[in-house]
């Protein structure tokens, strides 16, 4: 599995006048784990130190590098390597229909519009989506949006996917269905999410609390942490 590995990072956000707030306290972590969830409460934090992985949000100090790649410094290469997936796939989803958004990701590594239209009919296939590849993506449910937005990002072969809460806006079925797509990945996986389920299910689970990681271990023990928090 790949390394992803904070080193006393930090992220602070000016504050007209009243100098800066600090959104994630320095941390370091290094992860290895197939699978690994980060949870907590809004505005905790959890989701500055998932964009910290692929340059959405930069260090104030402190580093973040993927296989030993400086993710400011080697934010290009790091980028090709490391899958981001947004909450709301309109974020995401930016062509009229399922199969030339999946072609858009695919610009920079396959050459030849016939090879990338053949290419992306392959990856909606895979994904259970191939009846829909010419429909509109705003004609797809909540549930098949989101995974056209994962299979965009799986097309581009990264090593890392990172998912920022991506079943917030689901219902109970298509929570399921996501799950099982994120949770099935042969890549490494940072999940931010709210879900405890799934969270279970991963291999590792950090907690963040008040800009801070307070617990970081076992499913079992990191989210007993964090039901005591939400209990108090």
């Amino acid at each position: 599995m790949p390394e992803i590995r904070f080193d006393s990072v930090a992220v602070r956000v000016p504050l007209p006048g009243r100098g800066e707030r600090e959104i994630l306290a320095r941390t370091t972590l290094t992860l290895t784990e197939p699978r690994v969830a980060v949870i907590g409460a809004n505005g905790s934090g959890k989701s500055t130190l998932a964009r910290l992985v692929n340059g959405l949000v930069r260090p104030s100090s402190g580093h973040v590098t993927v296989d030993g790649r400086d993710v400011v410094r080697d934010g290009a290469a790091v980028r090709r390597t490391v899958g981001f997936c947004f909450t709301d796939p309109a974020a995401q989803l930016v062509m009229p229909t399922c199969v030339e958004d999946v072609e858009l990701s695919l610009r920079r590594t396959v050459p030849g519009s016939e090879a990338r239209r053949e290419r992306a009919l392959e990856v909606l296939a895979a994904h259970g989506l191939e009846e829909h590849a010419h429909d509109s993506v705003h004609s797809l449910s909540g549930g098949q949006r989101q995974l056209l937005a994962l299979a965009g990002v799986l097309a581009t072969e990264p090593t890392v996917v990172v998912a920022d809460e991506p079943t917030t806006l689901l219902d109970r079925a298509n929570t399921r269905r996501i799950g099982h797509a994120l949770l099935g990945l042969s890549q490494q996986l940072l999940l931010v999410t709210h879900d405890l389920d799934l969270a279970a299910r991963c291999d590792r689970v950090v907690v963040i609390d008040d800009a801070r990681v307070v617990a970081d271990g076992t499913p079992t023990e990191s989210i007993a942490h964090y039901t005591s928090l939400v209990d108090t």
